[in-house]
């Protein structure tokens, strides 16, 4: 969704910091060969998840929702020398086109995939964690939140996208619109949740920052 017109997001992006060269390759390759490409984080966004993980300089980052690896790419700029970042996806179809660019980037031996039902591995993964990315299935978002809390360490961060679900928060929920409905009750929990401090931004379809305390 748009918030401000093409011209001043092009000059936001000119005013930021660069596209990486990998990343321009792998945002390139995800348009021209893979489905819904729109789901990628981009340039802006992209920026913004690493300068946010290297100010948190995390030991250990988890991502729920690799889809082409260019989040997870982005946020492990910010891992410690010895850091790990554990990304999840059920699309076994993805996982060589992920592996191939995580292997192209100097983060290669510190970025590990797993392969199904993040409600079930979650549970499994014995790191706690200082940064986690939530953007997977929406209708499953509350849930992953029950999940990480006891996995995210104090003054940790959970990165949460697409909260504005394309303006639809606002409007009348539909009839069986499983997944507005359970971004709006997201969003509603993050503010009530006393173990969080929680802003959102409006960046690309909303992104939420919340610190647990």
């Amino acid at each position: 969704m748009h918030f401000i017109s093409d011209q001043l997001e092009n000059y936001i992006e000119s005013h930021s910091e660069n596209e990486p060269v990998l990343l321009q390759q792998l945002s390139r390759e995800t348009h021209q060969k893979i489905l819904q490409p729109r789901m990628l984080s981009g340039h802006y966004q992209g920026r913004v998840l690493s300068l946010i993980s290297k100010l948190v300089n995390p030991k250990y980052i988890l991502e729920i929702g690799t889809y082409t690896g260019y989040s997870a790419l982005c946020l492990a700029e910010g891992l410690q020398k010895e850091g790990e970042l554990h990304t999840i996806d059920n699309n076994e179809e993805l996982v060589d086109f992920q592996r191939r660019y995580f292997d192209k980037s100097s983060f290669g031996n510190q970025i590990h995939q797993h392969l199904g039902n993040a409600l079930d591995i979650i549970p499994k993964l014995k790191p706690n964690f200082d940064i986690v990315f939530i953007d997977a299935d929406k209708v499953n978002y509350s849930n992953y939140f029950h999940l990480i809390m006891d996995k995210l360490n104090p003054g940790g961060i959970i990165l949460s996208d697409n909260v504005l679900w394309s303006g639809k928060v606002l409007e009348p929920l539909k009839k069986d619109d499983l997944s507005t409905e359970a971004i709006m009750a997201y969003n509603k929990l993050l503010k009530d949740d006393d173990r969080v401090e929680t802003i959102l931004l409006p960046i690309r379809d909303g992104l939420t920052i919340s610190r647990k305390k």
